[in-house]
């Protein structure tokens, strides 16, 4: 029987069952799609003591990140985002030339590159070398390796201590939590600050954001949980702000325990307040949401047959992690979704994992004309219907499928 990745606790309980899939960010090339292809079981279990929500480990991390097909710099609302992380943070930590920011998970150098243009250090942590790559080309020095106690270490001997240590959406990625937060106790300076982003899971149960999870993401917070993980490697949360990216995300703020400048605030009481109201400390509250899950699928998979059989063309949009999981649970191929397109030229050419759906340049959508069009990553809807709204002067519509069916004339 597995153990929780937090506690170590025997894990009986299952949150949902989304069966077999690939690892979502395993894009084909067009030699490979009549080879043999890894499916591992996609079962997301609940810690009965802590209430962690977890995926088990079925391929070593280093496989998964070595090589990413993920660049935060195509969204424009997540660099919009990013950008006014930076102003907001460096004025509430009071950063100047003389102060030093890790990021940890630090992708292109989306984020870092604002701290830079501010003539703030920084150092990313990233363990995808194609990515890392881009972002020391743009400025940012980066060091491509998985963070961790022993990457702390050796950071803190090199003279290394983080005032701010910062990370968005590379939590949850962390197959080892408490190697990660250990790490992040070394690293951080006395009177330092830790953020970090990740989607909620209260919000994910609340709104069926069952394709958020796939074999890349771990683990699955709560701010309860993650407070918990966090004491237990002697940081203490101390603020948090809940913010709308990936359909509603927490940004917890961390220090030392031993700081007491850093009293925790209201926000943080409340929410945890919230949540204990929402049940997230009761078992029963995580195992109802399979029933969630399989209403959703029926009613996409309802949506779409009736399209085809009316004679009408969908195309996708986005080849993100989290519609790799759609796609490949609901079983929806080429059948359906004729190509997908997505603005990252490293996916162009290539096939979504087990579906084997193409992904094209966005201006196939303008030569095609398709009568739907599926936002895959739907939590970028709004600036995306923004940049696809030509499809409506010949009459197509979008189609989001997440929390629930809606299609938007």
């Amino acid at each position: 029987m597995a153990s929780c990745l937090f506690c170590a606790a025997p894990l009986r309980h299952t949150f949902v069952d989304l069966g077999m899939s690939p690892l979502c960010e395993s894009f084909l090339a067009a030699d490979q799609v009549n080879q043999m292809e890894a499916f591992y079981p996609l079962h997301a279990q609940v810690c009965e003591r802590c209430f962690l929500v977890q995926v088990q480990e079925y391929v070593r991390p280093e496989a998964i990140f070595t090589e990413y097909a993920y660049f935060s710099s195509y969204s424009d609302s997540w660099l919009a985002h990013a950008k006014a992380y930076v102003a907001m943070i460096t004025a509430r930590v009071g950063l100047t030339a003389a102060s030093k920011v890790v990021e940890l998970g630090s992708n292109d150098g989306y984020l870092l590159q604002y701290f830079v243009a501010s003539g703030i250090p920084v150092l990313g942590v990233e363990p995808a070398r194609n990515v890392a790559q881009t972002a020391i080309a743009r400025g940012v020095p980066t060091i491509t390796k998985l963070f961790g106690r022993e990457t702390a270490r050796e950071l803190v001997a090199t003279g290394t201590r983080a005032d701010l240590v910062c990370g968005s959406n590379v939590l949850a990625q962390v197959p080892d939590v408490n190697d990660f937060v250990g790490g992040i106790k070394i690293l951080l300076a006395p009177g330092g600050v830790v953020t970090i982003e990740f989607p909620h899971l209260m919000r994910l149960m609340a709104e069926n954001q069952f394709d958020t999870i796939y074999h890349e993401h771990f683990s699955y917070f709560s701010f309860l949980t993650a407070e918990r993980i966090f004491a237990a490697h002697g940081l203490t949360l101390f603020d948090v702000e809940e913010l709308p990216t990936h359909g509603g995300s927490l940004r917890i703020y961390a220090r030392h325990v031993q700081d007491a400048g850093k009293p925790i605030s209201e926000r943080a009481r409340k929410l945890r307040d919230r949540e204990l109201a929402a049940g997230l400390e009761r078992l029963e509250t995580y195992v109802s949401f399979t029933e969630q899950v399989h209403e959703t699928k029926r009613r996409l998979v309802e949506f779409l047959i009736g399209a085809r059989r009316r004679g009408k063309r969908i195309a996708g949009y986005g080849a993100p992690g989290k519609g790799n999981t759609l796609l490949n649970y609901c079983g929806i191929r080429t059948d359906f979704l004729e190509y997908t397109v997505d603005r990252n030229p490293y996916k162009h050419g290539k096939f979504l994992p087990g579906t084997h759906i193409p992904i094209f340049p966005p201006e196939r959508i303008q030569e095609t004309r398709p009568d739907y069009v599926l936002i895959l990553p739907w939590n970028l809807k709004d600036e995306i219907m923004e940049q696809l709204a030509y499809i409506r002067t010949w009459g197509a519509q979008f189609v989001v499928p997440i929390p629930d069916v809606k299609v938007y004339a």
